[in-house]
């Protein structure tokens, strides 16, 4: 897989969770990308009988993003392009393998509805914009099109955070850098949920008995169950998420609202 940085990612594995069944004759096909740090399985919570995303209607795909652990990531990739040698992936890439996937592997060349939510969101522009004719309908949820400068400046903080801790080691670590990990959990925390939300403390509602509960179980509790490296290679690549053509974004816009 040739990527935009100029290096080719070889042994690449997109991972697809399917729900549903393709009925070529009904045009029901869903692509639901994944998320920062997400996993198909996190993305099952919208998928569901009854629902919007109904498996019963739709035949429903969640690719697993480069870099999450469950793709080709830093943790599982093999040769020279293990741990912290692996190279740069963009949302571009993401999408043009799923792309590849979904022609390759199911025989699908239109999409009735892109969907996803935050960096998944982005993956659902990038299909729009580079596939307008095959796109349908775009359905964003918390996601933006490019990551502006004040969002790059927020996960500048986050990597900072992680790579601090000595144990990092420039990603060649023995063991996993965790004060990093708890550092970049609680340094997300401030951003996840609003004054609002802390200021009701409404995470006692979710079976915390505190605000230090809530940091430590929940927020130290996510990132120490992720590998490093993997972090860093999807910040990495939602810091620099910029839909390739705008003016094929435009078109679609344009036609369809």
């Amino acid at each position: 897989m040739p990527l935009q940085c100029g290096i080719t990612l070889t042994d690449v594995e997109l991972v697809v969770a399917t729900y549903g069944t393709h009925d070529s004759s009904a045009d029901n096909v869903i692509v639901f990308p994944t998320r920062f740090g997400g996993t198909h399985e996190d993305n099952e919570y919208l998928v569901g009988e009854g629902m919007a995303l109904d498996p019963g209607r739709y035949f429903i795909l969640v690719p697993n993003l480069l870099g999450n652990g469950v793709s080709t990531s830093p943790s599982n990739a093999s040769g020279p392009f293990v741990g912290g040698h692996f190279p740069p992936t963009t949302i571009y890439d993401n999408v043009m393998l799923q792309r590849r996937v979904l022609t390759e592997r199911y025989g699908i060349d239109h999409v009735h509805l892109a969907v996803g939510w935050s960096m998944g969101g982005q993956q659902a522009y990038h299909w729009a914009a580079l596939f307008g004719d095959q796109v349908d309908k775009l359905a964003v949820i918390g996601g933006s099109a490019r990551t502006s400068p004040h969002n790059q400046v927020f996960l500048e903080g986050m990597k900072a955070a992680l790579t601090a801790d000595g144990a990092w080691n420039h990603g060649s670590y023995d063991s996993p850098p965790t004060r990093g990990l708890r550092a970049i959990g609680r340094a997300w925390a401030g951003w996840g949920f609003s004054q609002a939300w802390y200021r009701a403390e409404l995470f006692r509602e979710l079976g915390y008995s505190s605000l230090e509960d809530f940091l430590v179980r929940y927020w130290e509790g996510l990132y120490l169950k992720r590998d490093a490296n993997n972090v860093l290679s999807m910040l990495e690549t939602w810091k620099h998420a910029d839909i390739s053509s705008v003016r094929a974004w435009s078109k679609w816009r344009n036609a369809r609202w």
